[in-house]
């Protein structure tokens, strides 16, 4: 039953003008709806949900992410547009801010204007 169900991404928000502007402009996806509730983005087919909250709490972790073919690219351009990717103690992260793990992925962090943890990742293979 699930297995055959669409998956909707959620994230929330307090602004929605910074929302729009961040992952509209900034991420470049596609707005497909806005109503008093949410902001409705084409996430690669995937509705990305941005809900409008009266307080945010974010979370300690990733909450949304993407897998991209090349990562320096994407860290690159998104950089070009402003987005300001995440440094942690204790991560050996390279110059664009790309931890490397054991089994060779490579992740990047940024977080949006609600301070929601995002990240971009590319795996080997």
């Amino acid at each position: 039953m699930i297995a055959s169900g669409r998956l909707v991404a959620f994230v929330a928000t307090t602004d929605f003008a910074r929302a729009k502007a961040f992952y509209g402009e900034a991420l470049g996806l596609p707005l497909t709806q806005e109503d008093g509730f949410a902001l409705v983005f084409d996430a690669n087919g995937t509705p990305l949900r941005v809900s409008r909250v009266e307080q945010i709490g974010p979370a300690g972790y990733t909450v949304l992410g993407w897998e991209v073919p090349d990562i320096a690219e994407a860290v690159s351009r998104l950089v070009g547009r402003a987005v300001v990717f995440e440094r942690f103690d204790g991560v050996p992260q390279n110059e664009l801010g790309v931890w490397t793990s054991p089994d060779g992925s490579q992740v990047a962090w940024f977080r949006d204007p609600d301070g929601n943890l995002l990240s971009l990742s590319q795996h080997p293979g």
